[in-house]
């Protein structure tokens, strides 16, 4: 192969390949999400710290800081959130190059408890704002619908066993990103399942299995993660006369 131009892109096209994630081999991601509680208020906070990685430890793919204060009705049916968030991305492989991006949301968390309470179901709408390195301004649409159903009592209590699933899809906002590129419409998709158990009431433990899918790659993700909820009592004062 003489012609410079044919060896540049073939040198291109292999690394392109090798730069995919292999879709045989199980990545993890590592999660603490938390919720802050304010008794006397229907205000509160909440928010997620999440370790990706391409294998089981060691190749980061995703470092992920996000939160934001929230607002739920007085019933409890729905919670609302503004938030922000921090993520660095990184290529798979050894190489540490990576991408960084601010991300702000809006979110709706919208709760039904069936089967006297055994099913938990949670819709989650959230719309993205996303500035990317070298990116043009982008958005993103996420639809989420969570199911929990727990096996041994009708709400969270200490040593109540469950099985938690999810599934998400994600749509792109604007296609054009930037120097010519362009993204589907299609950004990907997340199906999970999940055996979780209550070590106390306000806090769970999840270990499962998330399939994600992408337009150009597939692959499993085992999930670790710990759920907090953190009830603040506020108190009146009293001022001296």
């Amino acid at each position: 192969m003489k012609n410079p131009f044919l060896i540049f892109a073939a040198c291109i096209a292999f690394t392109s390949v090798v730069a995919q994630p292999e879709g045989d081999k199980l990545g993890a991601w590592y999660m603490y999400f938390w919720n802050l509680n304010l008794n006397e208020s229907q205000w509160g906070f909440q928010g997620d710290l999440q370790y990706r990685n391409w294998n089981l430890g060691g190749d980061m793919e995703q470092l992920m800081l996000r939160g934001g204060p929230t607002w739920r009705l007085k019933d409890k049916g729905a919670k609302f959130t503004l938030g922000a968030a921090f993520i660095r991305t990184e290529e798979y492989g050894s190489s540490i190059v990576g991408v960084e991006e601010t991300r702000f949301y809006q979110e709706a968390l919208v709760l039904n408890n069936l089967l006297e309470g055994r099913l938990r179901l949670t819709h989650r709408f959230r719309y993205e704002q996303r500035l990317v390195d070298n990116q043009n301004f982008r958005t993103r649409y996420r639809y989420m619908l969570f199911a929990n159903i727990l096996f041994n009592a009708k709400s969270y209590e200490k040593g109540v066993w469950y099985l938690a699933l999810y599934n998400e899809l994600f749509i792109n906002g604007e296609r054009g990103i930037g120097s010519g590129r362009r993204v589907e419409v299609f950004d990907r998709n997340r199906t999970y399942g999940a055996i979780g158990y209550t070590i106390k009431p306000n806090l769970r433990t999840q270990v499962g299995v998330m399939r994600q899918i992408t337009n150009s790659w597939m692959k499993n993700q085992l999930q670790i993660s710990l759920h907090h909820t953190i009830n603040v009592k506020t108190a009146s004062v009293e001022l001296p006369e």
